[in-house]
């Protein structure tokens, strides 16, 4: 009662020097997390969550740049070897000091996690041939090949704290667990609140699936304290409700309403928004490597997305341009490579991928299919901006040229394991880049698996390209800038020749909120209680 009465008294003090500050802070999600834990699912929704609760070695601002965050400085030694000295004072939200054996046990959950969705962040971690930690703020790492994104990679990944498990001395022996002695963490412990300890600027409150994810300020924060004492995260699927919330004073924050619905808002003192372009391409990933693919039925029996010019037609008979301005509403920008022009590692003039549907006929008859096959589009409903819409289109489209296409629209939650599993025949994907270039796509989805894991973990369709397997697997290892970029935009350029992944449009980020707020929108999408403050007076 005491702690209730201190609260209430601290609020009202609060407020009476700034008007804003110690409230309840109210976002609309458009896409529910699907878990706490940092490590379950490399996934935008869950990532944007654990930067609330967690703190990564280095952060990302708005537009990608890098910033120390629990890592105060790194160095590269120009080949395998990179030195992280850590931020001294810092504490867990259990009252622990955060120490460089914390980040080596987080390391080596990633490769004893038992209950992720694919290999989440072991990606990153496979390269790692050591990592030493010879006094509390000092990490040494040492990689198996050149990773010349390491500090990219490693703002993306949760540290967690050692404290959450039965262990002795820890250390980087996989084959020896670490040092951990009791069970390894599992998701359930995050969700219910037990495990989720970290070092951000907030704690777990609650976690109530489909309902809210409470969220309070953590009093330990080495940073700067956030303006918010309680954040409220609330799903909200749908567009139409999310704006309608936000309108009756249920939300102060919602993420990605319509862009058509922003009319309603536009000439309202009361309300504001923000677009933001993003990294986040969505395409769709086809199984080429299957006899029988799953969603697939054709007269000859066999599975005519290995036939190049059948993934050539169907790129062909989608009007991109069309999906951009009917179904995103202006708020996209058609792709036609995996990594918005610009950007590190893209080609400065993509040739566009055409619409054409009459020439998408002709592939289909030289490639014997002139009646055309049955298929169905997998996609999510409640993930990606417009996702099932867009799948609809582009079902819609392949039809239009003799393709019998049908859509199996699903949640998220049941959606990505299915995927993981290959259950497929054609996917829908939205990758936004972590590292911003080319690379994280193209080291990710279309390389030839391998065994480190750290190349390939989302190849679900059984890509594979020799020529391509080389260029990138040299690309990633290449600490030279130049010749990197050169490298990618050649791995660039054979991916998108195999349409195996063929890429529609990229996403902006869409914003809206209460007119006495400020909100950063974020090239990654994320929606961070952190990128909203009260507006100065």
């Amino acid at each position: 009662m005491r702690t209730s009465l201190f609260r209430a008294a601290l609020a009202v003090a609060c407020l009476s020097t700034t008007a804003v500050s110690a409230q309840t802070l109210r976002i609309a999600l458009a896409s529910e997390p699907t878990a706490v834990d940092p490590h379950y699912h490399d996934l935008t929704p869950n990532n944007a969550l654990a930067q609330h609760i967690f703190d990564s070695l280095v952060s990302q601002d708005a537009q990608q740049k890098l910033h120390p965050s629990l890592a105060a400085s790194w160095e590269n030694d120009g080949k395998n070897r990179w030195t992280f000295k850590l931020r001294d004072g810092v504490k867990f939200s259990n009252g622990k000091p955060f120490t460089s054996e914390d980040v080596v046990f987080t390391f080596c959950r990633t490769l004893k996690n038992e209950t992720k969705v694919s290999d989440s962040f072991a990606d990153v971690t496979g390269n790692f041939a050591a990592v030493e930690a010879p006094d509390p703020q000092t990490l040494v790492i040492t990689t198996t090949n050149p990773e010349p994104l390491l500090p990219n990679l490693l703002s993306a990944l949760p540290i967690l704290s050692a404290s959450i498990v039965e262990h002795g001395p820890i250390s980087y022996d996989v084959a020896k667990s670490c040092g951990v002695t009791g069970p390894w963490p599992t998701v359930s412990g995050f969700n219910d609140g037990t495990l989720a300890i970290g070092t951000g600027p907030y704690k777990l409150k609650s976690y109530v699936r489909g309902s809210a994810i409470e969220l309070e300020r953590n009093p330990t924060y080495w940073g700067k304290a956030e303006p918010w004492a309680t954040v409220r995260l609330l799903p909200v699927t749908n567009a139409g409700p999310r704006l309608a919330g936000l309108l009756a004073g249920d939300y102060d924050v919602i993420e990605n309403p319509a862009a058509r619905d922003l009319g309603r808002i536009k000439d309202d003192k009361r309300f504001g928004h923000v677009i933001t372009p993003s990294t986040r391409v969505v395409y769709f990933q086809l199984d080429v490597a299957r006899d029988q693919s799953p969603f697939v039925k054709s007269e000859d029996g066999k599975n005519p997305l290995k036939d190049l010019r059948v993934r050539k037609a169907m790129s062909l008979a989608i009007d991109r341009d069309a999906i951009v301005k009917r179904i995103m509403d202006g708020a996209a920008e058609p792709a036609y490579q995996y990594l918005p022009t610009g950007m590190f590692g893209t080609q400065a003039k993509p040739e566009k991928l055409a619409y054409d549907p009459a020439q998408a006929k002709k592939l289909l008859a030289e490639a014997g299919y002139a009646k055309g096959f049955q298929l169905t589009l997998s996609t999510t409903n409640d993930r990606y901006i417009n996702d099932s819409q867009i799948t609809q289109a582009v079902a819609q489209y392949l039809t239009q040229v003799g393709i019998k296409a049908e859509v199996d629209a699903m949640t998220r939650a049941i959606y990505f394991p299915r995927r993981a599993k290959k259950e497929f025949s054609v996917a829908i994907g939205g990758w936004g880049s972590g590292t911003g270039e080319a690379a994280s796509f193209l080291r990710q989805w279309p390389p030839t698996p391998n065994e480190a894991k750290t190349l390939g973990g989302s190849n679900y369709g059984g890509y594979k390209n020799d020529q391509f397997d080389k260029v990138i697997r040299e690309a990633v290892t290449t600490l030279d800038d130049a010749k990197r970029d050169q490298l990618l935009q050649e791995a660039g350029k054979l991916v998108l020749a195999d349409y195996a992944f063929i890429p529609i449009h990229f996403e902006s980020g869409i914003w809206a909120f209460k007119s006495e707020l400020d909100v950063t929108g974020r090239a990654d999408q994320y929606m961070l209680a952190m990128s909203v403050k009260p507006k100065a007076k």
